[in-house]
């Protein structure tokens, strides 16, 4: 069972959430409305395309869609080029990739404790 101050404070954090997400297309068309209306023409051209994806945009809101993740994965991987350079072998940036990124853990010398492994 489910005490009462519970359900209550979880109603009040989805109608928060709510409120955030309705904010922020609100917000987004406020935005939208000045820039229809501004005179510089990257923003007039800006707020046309965002038009035209706005549906999409809303959808994102809703339902808390990112690719902040993917965003973080790909700048770690440039990071890695850029430090496997002077390697002749893609190998090596292949490995690079393997242990910064793919959770492998090898058992290294002289380590005492076991590695750990997900």
């Amino acid at each position: 069972m489910v005490s009462r101050s519970s359900s209550i404070g979880s109603s009040r954090c989805s109608n928060s959430r709510a409120s955030a997400k309705q904010a922020a297309k609100h917000a987004l068309q406020r935005w939208i409305s000045w820039a229809r209306r501004c005179r510089i023409p990257a923003f007039v051209d800006l707020s046309r395309r965002i038009t035209a994806h706005q549906e999409a945009i809303h959808i994102s809101i809703d339902h808390d869609l990112s690719n902040g993740l993917v965003e973080s994965v790909n700048t770690k991987l440039r990071l890695l080029t850029r430090i496997a350079f002077g390697y002749t072998n893609p190998d090596a940036l292949i490995g690079l990739g393997m242990l910064a990124l793919g959770g492998l853990c090898p058992p290294l010398p002289g380590r005492t404790t076991k590695a750990l492994t997900r």
